[in-house]
């Protein structure tokens, strides 16, 4: 049969979700509308049967039957970093899980408050901001007061209560965590390329790196300024890596360690017979390296799954079921690291 001629596949329905969870067509359009008079227990039931199926509900057939529409919008200046892209893709799936349409919109470096205002779509439109850099958390003070908000921050406020709102993982333990164990094989010291700050504090990675050599009273290196790309890491440590006594690397996200291991590799250094490089996020790249990569897995997309249910829970604090938990922060241990060499 030729391909234009073949049966395309029908997509779930709404009978299809009531019939595989055991409920009625009413109760399923209760916990896609957000109505109450859903016990939790089978509001999760009903989420979980969507999410497998693929049902989407009609937009279209629920605006023109008068119930609501709802939509959020988020807020990012990237999304090809991979801690960027695999938090927007964890909230894009929890919101359109519970019925809501999904806009992004990228923003621009220099984004002000009038250019956040004209990307929403009507005034006062929920949003979610991924702010681990400078232009995401100057897009998240920038908007309306009346814009119902979450956001996925790069750490937790310095001073002052923690927001409600705001949700971030523990880079900075995760990162004293990972500088312990490459103490822990014997290496003197752990030198560190640095990835930028969302803020003019430090990062929380370079805190968490200071830590662990402060509290074992080892010397504390100059932290080497990266960026967020392969060449930056590359151009980081081209003549660090002369000095012989240089033997273990943390590297603030898995691209900077790509650059660092060419840079190595250049420079004659064996990768581990002589120096160990460790990476931070595990994106997907990291366990096919040559060696494979030694680094630090975080839960994102977990993370942009709960930065949701927060954004939920403050539209509809009746009805929004309980914000999803998420990974803490993980060591993979693999190829790239080791102990020093005699």
């Amino acid at each position: 049969m030729p391909a234009q001629d073949a049966p395309r596949a029908r997509s779930a329905s709404i009978w299809d979700v009531a019939r595989v969870a055991g409920v009625s067509q009413q109760t399923v359009s209760r916990v896609i509308n957000g109505k109450a008079r859903v016990s939790e227990t089978t509001r999760a039931r009903v989420l979980q049967v969507i999410a497998e199926l693929g049902y989407r509900p009609n937009r279209l057939a629920q605006a023109l039957a008068g119930g609501p529409v709802r939509s959020v919008t988020v807020l990012t200046s990237d999304t090809a970093l991979w801690g960027a892209a695999a938090t927007l893709r964890g909230m894009e799936e929890a919101a359109r899980t519970a019925g809501f349409f999904v806009g992004i919109s990228v923003l621009e470096r220099d984004s002000g408050q009038a250019d956040i205002a004209l990307r929403l779509n009507r005034p006062g439109e929920a949003v979610m901001v991924i702010a681990f850099d400078d232009a995401g958390v100057r897009a998240l003070r920038a908007l309306p007061a009346d814009v119902p908000v979450a956001a996925a921050v790069e750490r937790r406020p310095d001073d002052g209560p923690d927001d409600p709102w705001q949700i971030w993982l523990d880079d900075r333990a995760a990162a004293a965590h990972a500088t312990r164990y490459l103490l822990s094989l014997g290496h003197r010291t752990v030198h560190y390329v640095a990835i930028p700050s969302s803020t003019s504090a430090l990062p929380q990675r370079t805190q968490g790196w200071q830590d662990a050599l402060r509290a074992a009273g080892r010397p504390l290196p100059e932290s080497l300024p990266g960026g967020w790309s392969p060449r930056s890491g590359y151009l980081a440590v081209r003549s660090l890596l002369a000095d012989r006594s240089v033997t273990a690397i943390l590297c603030g996200n898995d691209d900077l360690a790509l650059g660092v291991m060419r840079a190595a590799r250049e420079a004659g250094r064996d990768i581990p017979g002589d120096l160990s490089v460790v990476g931070f996020d595990d994106s997907p790249t990291s366990a096919y390296l040559n060696p494979a990569l030694t680094t630090v897995r975080l839960d994102f997309e977990g993370l942009g799954r709960a930065c949701f249910g927060l954004l939920h829970r403050r539209l509809d604090p009746q009805n929004a079921p309980a914000v999803p938990a998420w990974s803490e922060p993980e060591l993979i241990v693999r190829e790239s690291s080791a102990p020093p060499s005699a």
